[in-house]
């Protein structure tokens, strides 16, 4: 009687190694991935000193500030110059003639001309260091960042056939002479902090209308986002009343013209009159 508790125990202890084998060999169970957060995309706020600018009789010109922030920016990449910014104000657009006068029988006349699908009226653009070097020319040309590479295709042509390139270097030229064309690459200043603004120039003779103000973050060469804003150029006082009336009621605005004209005709005629 006193054997079979032992004779038990030494019968059940082979079942019992093998149970305790078996579950330190049974793996664990695996739980699934939870999801994984992508990092957050780069984005681009901005502001504006102004959303209206008016021309008086004595306008000579005027500065608009754009300014913004950068959002979820690797600081790092931050620290050491990897992002640019690329602000830009464009006025209307309308289409634009060159034209190309030549020596015909000792008298300059017009010869040919090319006339381009609307383009800015005027252009100002400011960046944080060389266009060239934010990124590469394709990109830049697709998005046409920059007076060198606005895309100017010709819409119509007149005259004796020339070379097309000629045409687009002289509207440039052109324009960047007269100073209704700018290129500022040095004009974005942007901090550590993710702050920018930069400053342009409008000159005196910016057309009026609605100009559009844009933002472009890049980051490593690489178009990541923009933004844009609206600026009104318009005229005030006396100039506006005039131009008001001119386009409104245009026989009203002639015959008051005439009346005028003539008017001032019969003044001096008494005034400078010798009896």
């Amino acid at each position: 009687m006193t054997f079979r508790p032992l004779l038990a125990a030494l019968f059940l202890l082979p079942f019992l190694a093998f149970g305790e084998t078996a579950s330190a060999q049974t793996p664990p169970l695996a739980l699934p991935p939870g999801p994984q957060q992508r990092p957050l995309q780069e984005n681009i706020e901005i502001g504006a000193s102004t959303t209206e600018i008016p021309i008086a009789s004595d306008f000579r010109g005027a500065d608009f500030t754009l300014f913004g922030a950068l959002n979820n920016t690797d600081q790092l990449l931050l620290a050491i110059g990897q992002y640019d910014i690329v602000v830009t104000l464009e006025g209307p657009s309308d289409y634009m003639t060159v034209r190309k006068k030549q020596r015909v029988a000792g008298i300059w006349i017009n010869t040919s001309a090319i006339t381009f699908t609307p383009l800015p009226e005027s252009y100002s653009m400011a960046s944080t260091r060389n266009i060239n070097d934010v990124a590469s020319p394709g990109t830049l040309r697709a998005m046409g960042l920059g007076v060198d590479h606005l895309s100017l295709k010709s819409a119509v042509f007149s005259g004796v056939p020339d070379n097309v390139f000629d045409f687009q270097e002289a509207y440039r030229r052109l324009k960047l002479s007269s100073g209704i064309y700018r290129n500022d690459t040095t004009g974005v200043r942007l901090e550590r902090t993710g702050l920018f603004w930069a400053t342009l120039r409008l000159p005196a003779n910016v057309p009026n209308g609605v100009h559009t103000a844009r933002a472009y973050l890049f980051k490593s060469g690489k178009f990541i986002a923009q933004r844009e804003l609206k600026l009104r150029v318009v005229k005030t006082g006396m100039e506006q009343a005039i131009t008001d009336a001119a386009h409104q009621t245009p026989l009203a605005y002639g015959a008051l013209c005439v009346l005028l004209a003539v008017v001032t005709g019969w003044g001096a005629s008494i005034i400078f009159r010798k009896d």
